[in-house]
Order: structure tokens, then C-alpha cells, then sequence
């Protein structure tokens, strides 16, 4: 039986860690390690200085991809997530930032740092994968499921 987004929320909310992936001006794929916190609609956020290869990168082409999960001897579960990045101001971005900063206390100490940018990531696709189960347990979300 495949997991519920409450359940894929609960998860992600388990994890503080990503692997971010984003395509670089000429072409080539490139990745960071990322600390991150997800929101009630399934959004992630970061924060990141604007002089970064992945800032940069996502200004370019807003499509990136993510790996969460997988970090425990054990637990092999994961999540593989795409989406499509933003960097909002104005009230979204207080609501993004508290997210954030009930994840991460010490965010508000880099809140004032030259250049730091908070990103959101909007989920285009979603696959859960659980191998601690026989058969494994694989789950996807897309379109309505991510509204």
C-alpha cells in the first residue's frame, strides 16, 4: 500500500540534509550538500549566498533535483524529489524563513550575513522509497498529489 503525503511530510520532516543538484551554465550537473526544512505544502527550504555555483545555477534554470534520506546504517529510506526554485520576498518569504528557523535555531544567526538568500523549492515529482521492507515499499507523487 503506498504512504500518504501526510506520511512522506512526517518523513521529510525527519530529515535535515539534501543533496541538491542543479545544472551549471555550461551544461554541466552539479551538487552541494544542503541543510534544509519542508513546509506543510511540501516545499523545501535552504538558505545559501547568492555567490554560490547552485544560486547562481538556479537563477539560471530553476529545475533542480534533490536526494534526502538514505544518511543512517539501516534506514534505506529515501527521497528522490524535483522541483522548481524561487527565491520569494515580502511576506512569503517571513513565512519560508520561519519554517526554516524551526528546523534550524541557529539560522537567525546567518540571517544577516552578506548575500545570504533563502530559496524555495516547489515539488514537481516525488518519489518515496522504503528498501528496510520485503518487497520494498515505492511511492509517487506528481500533479494533484502536490497541490
Amino acid at each position: 500500500m503506498p504512504i500518504t503525503t501526510a506520511e512522506l511530510l512526517a518523513f521529510l520532516r525527519t530529515q535535515r540534509l539534501a543533496v541538491q543538484a542543479s545544472r551549471g551554465a555550461d551544461d554541466s550537473v552539479q551538487a552541494a550538500l544542503i541543510g534544509i526544512a519542508v513546509t506543510d505544502t511540501l516545499e523545501i527550504v535552504f538558505d545559501t549566498l547568492a555567490s554560490t555555483r547552485k544560486a547562481r545555477n538556479l537563477r539560471m534554470s530553476p529545475r533542480l533535483a534533490l536526494v534526502i534520506g538514505g544518511w543512517s546504517t539501516g534506514d534505506e529510506r529515501t527521497v528522490q524529489y524535483e522541483g522548481i526554485a524561487d527565491e520569494p520576498a515580502g511576506t512569503e518569504l517571513d513565512r519560508l524563513r520561519a519554517a526554516y528557523f524551526d528546523t534550524w535555531p541557529d539560522g537567525p544567526s546567518r540571517a544577516n550575513w552578506p548575500g545570504l538568500t533563502y530559496v524555495r523549492v516547489r515539488p514537481t515529482w516525488i518519489r518515496y522509497s522504503d528498501f528496510t521492507r520485503d518487497p520494498p515499499l515505492i511511492t509517487e507523487f506528481s500533479g494533484r498529489h502536490l497541490s
